[in-house]
């Protein structure tokens, strides 16, 4: 099943009771944002506000927070379409009469994707037109207190090439509202929006926009889709569909908008204008810090009539972000190994913030081939900020992240199969390589048959520094001991003491704390979000022919640094203000 808009979508959870609809007041500063919070930590229903102070608007929440709704929302379709239409390449090259009559059903299927034109009177979105202070009254959420203001947090941000009108870019990038005819744009480094405002701004000219809220939950996969370079996300957005995306033009001049979007912000960015932008609780699970960022100009909004604001938090994961990610690069897979052909599956990992970790599983069909194909993943779009790439050629489920780290561990070579490169880009919200947008890579690789047996169990006995010691899996060690304020230089003494061939662990974490070793989704967000390779990786090193070679132990610290922004806690007054209300939201015991 695929919904033409969000309204038979938000029908179809009632019916199926996973919609709660809570009529009381609720203020949309931190109140709303700690009651789904709560809600989607236990799995919850999505969430229907109806009564949200100081708005006309209900604020639609959660609807994508359990693999159920994703599921629901999008149906087995468009993964199905998909691996056919991946799987017929060969047969359809070159494209024989016999060959396209056996696919004659997956053509027509693709036949019905694209856009196709909606009348102005068929068009729901255009029911209100509002141009006098034309953000008046929008319920935006102000999730996390340290956050600059409220912000838009599903936004799908539409942009065309200012030479290649064809060229459009679909993404999601939060704005924060200053005021009722102004926002921020945060578009960063390796989005597409921000290809076309650099253009823009190249020839010193305005950049329009257009930002939609709503519409059918094809639109909203899309806009965060990691889609290989050259795949437009209207088109995406047809193929998850089923069927033509219905566009309107915008009787006020302007882009085309979706006809069963909830609401459309038209307006422009003008070049080389800045402003500061943040703080922000972002998907990391820290706050981003404040920084220079585009200004967007609203010059009109036209929304439908008893519009619904679709909204979502993020913060430390598992968020709703998460389940999203998960179906997406389930129905996006098969395309990689068409773009990389020595990938044969691919994973990047919600709990580490995308970028942070990713992980594939390759061909290695001559030496070093791995190599070669590590490359091609980095200069894949947005796979290109990845901070941390993990490379085997063996058939691992790279969602079992655990199995997977044994699987290098057993094959790596240190001498050859861990590269460090400093002075790359960098995740804007990854704040680990010090400098905004600038920071180091590493690629670790285990391919062909394993060279070691991993100890399972620590019995080494004491170490010099350190409290405690666990085990994440085999040949991974997590140990704590003081902080990195406290002792700095604890991770470099401790690659230097356990240096020479005997310590059989061939990586150790130093954490803040070594409990997280309990948990796969801790110890992932916890390690991944806190240490830069070229920074925070020590271990016994050679130079031979400009190629650095590494002895084992690889110790990484993943301990919090100074300048690190501060991870996100709910205020505890919301906290028990949410506690006092909790029966009153009639959701049930959650």
């Amino acid at each position: 099943m695929s919904f033409a808009s969000l309204r038979p979508y938000l029908d179809t959870l009632r019916r199926e009771n996973d919609l709660a609809v809570i009529d009381v007041p609720v203020d949309p500063s931190l109140e709303l944002a700690e009651i789904h919070r709560r809600v989607i930590d236990e799995g919850g229903p999505a969430l229907l506000f109806t009564n949200v102070k100081g708005s006309p608007f209900p604020v639609a929440t959660n609807l994508f927070g359990t693999s159920r709704r994703v599921d629901l929302a999008f149906g087995p379709r468009p993964e199905q379409l998909m691996n056919r239409l991946v799987g017929a390449l060969d047969t359809l090259m070159p494209p024989t009469p016999a060959a396209l009559w056996r696919e004659k059903d997956m053509l027509f299927d693709l036949l019905k994707i694209g856009t196709k034109k909606a009348s102005p009177d068929s068009a729901p979105v255009l029911g209100v037109s509002r141009r006098e202070r034309p953000l008046a009254g929008l319920p935006v959420l102000t999730s996390w207190q340290e956050d600059g203001g409220p912000f838009i947090t599903l936004p799908l941000v539409y942009t065309e090439h200012p030479a290649h009108p064809k060229q459009h870019n679909l993404g999601m990038y939060r704005m924060q509202v200053f005021d009722d005819q102004t926002t921020g744009m945060h578009w960063q480094i390796h989005k597409g929006g921000g290809f076309h405002y650099h253009e823009a701004e190249q020839r010193g000219v305005a950049l329009p926009v257009t930002v939609f809220l709503g519409g059918p939950p094809a639109l909203i996969a899309s806009a965060i889709a990691p889609a290989p370079e050259g795949l437009p996300e209207l088109l995406l957005t047809s193929l998850i569909l089923g069927g033509k995306l219905p566009m309107v033009e915008d009787p006020l001049g302007g882009h085309r908008i979706p006809a069963e979007a909830e609401f459309a912000i038209a307006g422009r960015v003008p070049p080389h204008v800045r402003r500061p932008e943040g703080p922000f609780g972002d998907h990391f699970g820290y706050y981003s810090l404040q920084h220079d960022f585009p200004v967007f100009n609203v010059d009109h909004v036209w929304h439908r009539k008893g519009a619904i604001y679709p909204a979502t938090i993020v913060g430390k994961p598992r968020q709703e972000d998460y389940y999203l990610g998960e179906f997406l690069q389930r129905l996006l897979s098969p395309a990689f190994p068409m773009v990389m052909p020595g990938v044969r599956s691919l994973w990047t990992y919600a709990e580490t913030g995308f970028h942070a970790l990713a992980a594939a599983v390759v061909r290695e069909s001559y030496s070093r081939e791995a190599l070669v194909t590590a490359f091609s993943i980095l200069g894949q779009g947005q796979l290109s900020l990845t901070k941390f790439l993990m490379l085997t050629d063996r058939p691992v489920e790279l969602e079992n992240f655990r199995l997977l780290l044994q699987t290098v561990l057993e094959r790596f070579d240190p001498q050859q199969d861990l590269f460090i490169f400093d002075n790359t880009s960098h995740d804007t919200l990854d704040y680990t390589g010090r400098r905004l947008n600038h920071g180091s890579k590493a690629v670790l690789m285990g391919v062909g048959d394993p060279i070691r047996e991993l100890p399972f169990e620590y019995a080494g006995g004491d170490l010099p520094g350190i409290a405690k010691i666990r085990a994440f899996c085999p040949g991974c060690l997590v140990v704590s001991g003081a902080s990195f304020t406290e002792d700095p230089e604890l991770a470099e003494r401790l690659a230097q003491q356990l240096s020479g061939g005997e310590f059989p662990w061939p990586m150790v974490v130093l954490a803040d704390d070594a409990r997280i070793a309990d948990s796969e989704r801790q110890f992932l967000w916890t390690v991944f979000t806190r240490f830069n390779p070229a920074h925070d990786m020590y271990a016994e090193t050679r130079a031979s022919r400009h190629h650095i070679g590494y002895g084992l132990p690889i110790v990484i610290d993943a301990r919090m640094k100074p300048g690190y922004p501060d991870e996100l806690f709910p205020r505890e007054d919301i906290v028990e203000l949410v506690d006092r209300r909790w029966k009153e939201y009639g959701i049930g015991r959650i």
